[in-house]
């Protein structure tokens, strides 16, 4: 095999984002970090139904991330789901008051103002 196509070789064997995530998730299944990044990527992938997937399993497992209600409730305004939407931003407020999350409670009460 000549140089070039063993660099073909191996860009065809790289991996995506999102299939480094889905590997890093099977393995620590409750790092909430990788979790959260995974439900993002699927999210820009546009594969709505495992970014909610993954949201819920985040937020299953740990209630107090804050920024996954946030993502999570506005992946939902885009779906036009928007009593759901609603819903996870509440839930992400109540979050981030038990947190001292000011920030994000600022953020989730203005999205919630929106919808």
């Amino acid at each position: 095999m000549n140089q070039t196509q063993n660099q073909g070789r191996k860009q065809s064997q790289k991996k995506t984002r999102r299939e480094m995530l889905e590997e890093f998730v099977a393995a620590h299944p409750n790092d909430a970090f990788a979790r959260y990044g995974l439900a993002v990527e699927c999210g820009n992938q546009g594969d709505h139904a495992a970014a909610i997937e993954n949201f819920d399993k985040l937020l299953a497992v740990h209630p107090d991330y804050v920024t996954g209600y946030f993502q999570y409730g506005q992946l939902l305004a885009k779906l036009s789901r928007t009593d759901d939407a609603r819903r996870r931003l509440t839930d992400g407020i109540e979050a981030a008051r038990r947190t001292g999350d000011q920030h994000a409670l600022s953020e989730m009460e203005t999205a919630l103002a929106q919808l």
